[in-house]
């Protein structure tokens, strides 16, 4: 059958933007950067204010970055059920005003008690934000500018990235208490800008939602194998970009011994990369399929983080971070589109397994996270050692790839 010249890429869609389409693109966009990412990498250049100014130890510190991502798995697997109860515009307003509350109460140290369970709570609507934000949107856009839509969603990731870096360091001119209660109010609001532009209906009920309409087309058992190597692959990059977003700003600060100063201007340069990742990994998987586009991503991502497991260089720290900053929101785009290719015309399927998908993420980001944290701390702080466990997960995950290319593709073609 001939494949719709809309839906062939590289072709200019002539489905225009509704107004309502756009805001709810827009309140897209704000709980990405609320509750990812400004709730996940704000903290990143605050380790080594919060450090100098003894609120908590260096292992303390990295620990509680590693709540968040305990909170994320939580958030991933109560995210559905979340909005089954409420609604999915309810559950994501709720979770924005959840992520909001996190920072505000971040600016009084009560314990380190206090702290793990805010910064679990921000991991919390981080997850469930992500596994809701996009397929909650993206049924009520029109079908040749999804890929436009989902990359302006997450690219609030990116915008989270480089406003914790020019921002942040600005905020903390004032005294660390006023940076969290800074950023609370700015989460406060972005939540108000998106308060009514979430859809009102439910994917299941949007008007134009291309649901399968042979229920008897089941998928393969090789597209089954396919999506489970997928998900290995997903959880797999979480354990090669955790050390990044943990020590990226801490390592060049206190490892190179560069100051915070220099770390934040890094963490800058990932942030402005961040800013294009989404979009430019879109446009190249729209160019060569999300399938191989997925599978550079991997590849460069490995790469990045072995540049900085094997050299201090400023140059080479500058062009890995680029490339972190790049393919850490872009791989997110990349793996939504390379499931909507596996299970096509079925968003509620597509629904599942970028649910299951953000679980086994979150579930390794957990893991990795407090094992990372005692590594870091029962090693002697050594950056090199946990960037090189992540750039060997990232290796693996690509094995792990081209191990299921070698398989007989002829029962499968999306496996």
């Amino acid at each position: 059958m001939s494949q719709p010249l809309a839906a062939r890429p590289g072709t200019v869609p002539q489905a225009p933007l509704d107004g309502h389409a756009i805001f709810a693109a827009v309140a897209g966009l704000c709980a990405s950067l609320v509750a990812i990412g400004l709730a996940r990498f704000a903290y990143t250049p605050l380790i080594p204010p919060l450090i100098q100014a003894h609120w908590f130890t260096a292992p303390q510190a990295v620990t509680l970055g590693a709540a968040n991502f305990a909170g994320y798995l939580a958030g991933a697997m109560l995210g559905r059920p979340l909005a089954s109860a409420v609604s999915n515009r309810t559950a994501l307003r709720l979770l924005m005003l959840l992520a909001s509350a996190a920072f505000i109460a971040c600016a009084w140290p009560l314990s380190v008690t206090w702290y793990f369970a805010w910064r679990f709570a921000a991991g919390l609507a981080g997850g469930a934000i992500m596994v809701l934000v996009a397929t909650s949107i993206l049924p009520h856009i029109p079908a040749p500018r999804r890929g436009f839509v989902s990359g302006m969603i997450f690219l609030g990731l990116g915008l989270g990235i480089a406003a914790s870096g020019t921002l942040v360091p600005q905020l903390l001119q004032l005294g660390l208490r006023e940076t969290w209660l800074g950023l609370g109010l700015v989460s406060l609001a972005l939540t108000l800008l998106s308060w009514f532009g979430w859809p009102a209906a439910d994917a299941a009920g949007a008007a134009g939602a291309p649901v399968s309409q042979a229920a008897g087309a089941r998928p393969s058992a090789g597209s089954h194998q396919g999506m489970r190597r997928l998900y290995g692959q997903y959880a797999l990059n979480a354990l090669g970009l955790v050390p990044v977003m943990l020590l990226l700003v801490d390592y060049i600060a206190r490892g190179l011994g560069r100051g915070s100063s220099v770390g934040a201007g890094y963490w800058v340069l990932y942030g402005v990369a961040a800013i294009a990742g989404p979009l430019v990994c879109g446009l190249v998987a729209d160019r060569i399929g999300f399938r191989l586009a997925y599978r550079g991503a991997m590849l460069l991502l490995g790469l990045a983080v072995a540049l900085l497991a094997v050299s201090g260089h400023a140059l080479v720290i500058g062009v890995a971070t680029a490339m972190l900053g790049v393919f850490t929101p872009g791989i997110v785009p990349l793996a939504l589109g390379r499931i909507q290719e596996m299970v096509p015309h079925d968003p509620m399927a597509q629904r599942a397994a970028w649910s299951h998908a953000t679980t086994a993420f979150a579930l390794l980001q957990a893991l990795s996270g407090y094992g990372y944290s005692w590594l870091f701390a029962h090693t002697g702080q050594n950056y090199t050692l946990i960037f090189g466990c992540g750039a060997v997960a990232m290796a693996v995950a690509l094995a792990l790839d081209f191990g299921g290319a070698r398989r007989p593709a002829a029962k499968s073609p999306s496996a």
